[in-house]
């Protein structure tokens, strides 16, 4: 079996690649059946996060320890599941008034990545080993693929753990392979997309309301909300 043949084969087991029949006229649905077939599946996406919410709480209980050791949370991810990761963690300083090195979203390819396709970048787990060389005990780092085998998010959550990290993989498949040996596995089973193999619909959907979750609660439980207002609490009132 050649290379690409095994690929083809690896990707036909995952659920965000295959091609659902249930979506197969697509093209053909008027604008308001699209739009509701659109709709229904980002409730899917919802509940498969809801669906997680243990392994979300547990995933941010470590996080919150390592916060308040003065440790970093780290997102990493290539793609969309990176640009998820840079988009979460761009919106923290602003809203909670942190430095912005407390969380940080890093991009397979870098910041070019962000507007352009990188050739590749997500293929390269030693580059993902590099990203993760500076992590230490204090900190936090969530791996986020929506396949789950990304090469480039494998190498840094192993990096990341041999380091002693506190390790979290998020994917859209299950038993992935970047949830092997992490301390927290969170898989948002979404299943296909409306479009096949297009993850930036339901599993990008869901990737950004885990991290919605984890990051907000974890600026509420290190002090950053007062009630339900954006505000540190007097701790010593």
């Amino acid at each position: 079996m050649s290379d690409r043949e095994e690929l083809r084969s690896t990707l036909e087991t995952l659920s965000t690649e295959r091609v659902d029949p249930a979506f197969a006229d697509l093209d053909l649905l008027s604008t308001l059946d699209q739009v509701a077939l659109m709709t229904e599946q980002g409730i899917v996406a919802a509940q498969a996060v809801a669906a997680e919410r243990e392994s979300i709480a547990r995933a941010i209980d470590g996080i919150v320890a390592r916060l308040h050791r003065g440790g970093r949370l780290v997102y990493i991810g290539a793609g969309t599941a990176g640009r998820m990761g840079v988009l979460d963690a761009s919106e923290i300083p602003p809203t909670f008034g942190t430095d912005p090195s407390l969380v940080v979203g890093v991009l397979a390819g870098g910041e070019h990545a962000l507007r352009n396709a990188v050739e590749n970048a997500e293929d390269d787990p030693e580059a993902g080993a590099v990203a993760a060389s500076e992590l230490g005990p204090d900190d936090a780092i969530i791996g986020i693929s929506a396949s789950g085998r990304t090469p480039y998010v494998a190498g840094a959550l192993r990096t990341a753990r041999d380091r002693g990290a506190f390790t979290v993989s998020l994917a859209c498949n299950r038993d992935s392979e970047i949830s092997h040996g992490v301390d927290v596995a969170i898989e948002v089973v979404v299943g296909p997309e409306v479009v096949a193999g297009s993850t930036r619909l339901k599993a990008g959907t869901a990737q950004k309301l885990v991290l919605n979750a984890i990051s907000t609660v974890a600026m509420v439980q290190s002090g950053k909300v007062y009630g339900n207002l954006i505000g540190r609490r007097a701790v010593d009132q």
